[in-house]
């Protein structure tokens, strides 16, 4: 299967193999789906625990973030384009804001990682062996929660939230329909598509996005405690610098 055509990293480890010492946990799904909000309350859990974290979210670097937005608001990428440039952001963030706190000793959480891009490219017509191949540098994670919900329940949290759907969050870049909403629901599907087929090559956490939020915490937290075993805390780091 394409999903396979990359070798996965080994948990915990550069392309180069040198070994990291913090834990790299990561939250996707589709828009509505609560992950960035459990992406939050995990944050806040940790650090009352006496743990080191740091968050960290997709497309969120201070060198391509301009340029995306510009391409956005022309209407001006393609899927390549649209790509390569998250590719570019991902790269930057990673070098910057993932890796140096994960050699450092903190659990790092990011509210999406490079599945977002085989989801959304593949989505968008590019090959997956070719996106793969884009991310290879990426690091796997320690864990990769999936928030799965229907994507009625996606598009009614997105408009319960009165937030605006874009252009390119509704797909209609791709003219898959155009009436805003009836696009926004056909690009979602084919994104959850994309994710079930990782579900099983990539190893997710399949989470039931559509229970109660104490509960979806609860099992978020479940999941992570044993990666958490003998993990130092901030004040026990602090005396191993001393």
């Amino acid at each position: 299967m394409a999903a396979e055509a990359v070798p996965a990293l080994p948990e915990g480890t550069t392309p180069s193999g040198s070994r990291l010492a913090g834990r790299l946990l990561v939250f996707e799904g589709l828009d509505g789906s609560g992950k960035s909000t459990q992406a939050r309350l995990l944050v806040k859990w940790l650090q009352a625990r006496g743990y080191r974290v740091f968050f960290t979210e997709w497309n969120s670097s201070e060198l391509i973030s301009d340029t995306i937005r510009r391409g956005k608001k022309k209407n001006l990428l393609t899927p390549t384009t649209f790509s390569l440039l998250h590719a570019t952001d991902f790269a930057d963030r990673l070098e910057r804001h993932v890796i140096p706190p994960l050699r450092a000793g903190y659990v790092v959480i990011c509210d999406r990682y490079a599945y977002t891009a085989f989801v959304r490219d593949a989505a968008r017509g590019c090959d997956p062996d070719w996106v793969r191949s884009l991310y290879g540098f990426a690091p796997k994670p320690d864990k990769v929660f999936y928030f799965r919900v229907p994507v009625a329940t996606s598009l009614a949290r997105k408009l319960a939230s009165r937030q605006k759907i874009s252009y390119y969050e509704a797909g209609m870049d791709l003219g898959l329909a155009d009436d805003l909403i009836e696009c926004y629901e056909k690009f979602q599907s084919r994104l959850k598509r994309e994710y079930e087929r990782l579900v099983p090559t990539d190893g997710f956490v399949v989470i039931d996005a559509d229970k109660p939020v104490e509960t979806v915490l609860n099992q978020v937290r479940r999941e992570v405690r044993p990666l958490l075993t003998g993990f130092p805390k901030a004040e026990a780091l602090v005396h191993a610098d001393e």
